[in-house]
């Protein structure tokens, strides 16, 4: 009994270890970085309160009936801001000291006096809280998940103009009174729809499951909520790509896990081995590993040497056979990455046909050798594309049929490496050249990047910059109006509850 109540104790530690999937990719966001974002998001902010909507307001006081409407904001003050990470997955937005001026139409009644005009106002003193939730969505997705506010003004002066002047300085505490009331319960509506709705629609513009090109596809699905300290924002994304013929196809994850230790540079972004390994195995699914030269794509001097090396030395064939030669380079099973603090390489390992294609006749297989060659990678970012150059830097040949062919391929050695760097290597690269996007906002970039490599591992440390602002993004990517259904009037407020 003792024993058995032990083994859910004893599997705990490896439960927990299964749960916790390793990232292939990993993002961390510094206090340095929410700097810049609090700029942008202050900008943002001043233009939603600009535009937000003030209901009409209308009642009675004894003899005295009043309608305020057309309340529009003339002018925002946003004196003190301050954004910042408040631990485990949250951001604090705080807003103190602003001043906010409003301009609205009067229509007044008391006894038989009428009198319409407009009403400058002022609100001082504003402070506003808000906490912004971030979580993991269903689809892997960063979200706003949840907002709290706050909203207070402490102080609220209007200017009366007009024949009923003297009668309104005793009313226009009541009026203020009002008009603070409805602009203090107006400010969190406006903030919780800019936070759930528009902002969250910028978070949609970041890749998290799409297409790198016609062959292979990236997804970018968090793993789990995002973790906040005092001083990061850590995102663990899966970071594995698939071939596009097999989406659901899964690639477990035994790397080592990135660990960013870095809060200097405004983000960091780290790439583990499985992340590049990933993306060559897709490659490999997708069965696009694999060239072909016949007749004239085949230099010429390697064709020479191939004819008098097969024909003379193996095949002991008459060198006069007049046939196409035929090249098949083909990868035998998918490359892998090695990261080190020395540098990146890829090592692969391929076999390589070569066949006369006579005209007419069933192609005549010449010798299948093997390949084995490791590629110096140099990885760098451009905007938001991840990039890696390759150079070949070993190579060995060997026969999988005899000893004597390995010792005649020697020979060729030198030729084939040459061949390697300047017909296939450009072609390799030239596939590369595009990159893979980071996963990041749309109108956010990247500058002055630095890659560093780790034991298992890189990281890019780079600042940021918005190419676009949030109102351009937001605007372009706004969810359409739904139609407008009929609701309740618009509330009126009652005096003795102000």
């Amino acid at each position: 009994m003792a024993a058995g109540s032990c083994l859910p104790l004893l599997l705990l530690p490896w439960l927990v270890m299964a749960s916790h999937s390793p990232p292939g990719c990993k993002i961390r966001i510094t206090s340095k970085g929410l700097d810049l974002v609090e700029q942008e998001g202050l900008r943002f902010v001043e233009q939603e309160l600009q535009n937000m909507t003030v209901s009409d307001l209308h009642g009675k006081e004894g003899q005295f009936h009043y309608n305020i409407s057309q309340v529009k904001v003339t002018d925002l003050q946003l004196a003190h801001s301050n954004l910042h990470f408040q631990p485990q997955q949250h951001l604090f937005f705080n807003i103190r000291n602003a001043s906010i001026s409003l301009r609205f139409r009067r229509q007044l009644l008391y006894w038989f006096f009428y009198d319409i005009g407009s009403i400058n106002a002022s609100a001082d003193g504003v402070r506003i809280h808000t906490v912004l939730q971030l979580a993991k969505d269903e689809a892997g997705r960063l979200k706003i998940s949840n907002v709290t506010c706050n909203a207070s003004i402490a102080r609220m002066h209007a200017g009366f103009s007009g024949t009923l002047g003297k009668v309104y300085e005793f009313l226009s505490t009541f009026i203020v009174t009002a008009m603070r009331f409805l602009l203090s319960q107006q400010i969190c509506p406006s903030l919780e729809h800019a936070s759930l709705v528009l902002l969250n629609s910028l978070l949609d513009t970041v890749p998290v499951r799409n297409y790198v090109d016609e062959h292979i596809g990236i997804d970018y699905s968090l793993l789990r909520d995002p973790v906040i300290s005092t001083d990061t924002l850590d995102l663990d994304f899966k970071g594995m790509f698939f071939p596009r013929a097999r989406e659901n196809q899964k690639l477990e994850n035994h790397a080592v896990e990135p660990v960013i230790k870095e809060t200097e540079r405004m983000v960091y972004v780290a790439f583990s081995e499985y992340f590049f390994d990933s993306a060559m195995h897709a490659y490999f699914q997708a069965g696009v590993l694999a060239i072909e030269l016949q007749g004239e794509k085949v230099p010429k001097d390697l064709d020479v040497l191939l004819r008098a090396t097969f024909f003379g030395t193996i095949f002991m064939l008459s060198p006069a056979v007049d046939a196409p030669l035929r090249l098949v380079l083909q990868v035998s099973a998918p490359p892998r990455c090695t990261i080190k603090p020395s540098g990146t390489s890829v090592s692969v390992s391929a076999f390589l046909n070569i066949s006369l294609v006579p005209q007419g006749q069933p192609p005549v297989q010449l010798s299948s050798m093997a390949m084995e060659t490791k590629l110096s990678a140099k990885v760098f970012l451009r905007g938001k594309a991840l990039r890696m150059q390759l150079d070949l830097r070993r190579f060995r040949i060997y026969s999988k049929q005899s000893a004597l062919e390995s010792l005649a391929l020697f020979s060729l050695q030198a030729p084939l490496k040459t061949l390697l760097q300047l017909t296939i290597m450009p072609i390799i690269n030239e596939r590369t050249k595009k990159g893979v996007q980071i996963p990041l906002p749309e109108g956010m970039d990247f500058t002055k990047e630095v890659v560093t490599n780790h034991a298992g591992f890189l990281t890019v440390g780079a600042d940021l910059h918005f190419s676009k602002g949030l109102r351009e993004v937001i605007e372009k990517y706004r969810p359409a109006p739904t139609a407008p259904s009929a609701g309740p009037a618009e509330p009126s407020v009652d005096p003795h509850q102000l």
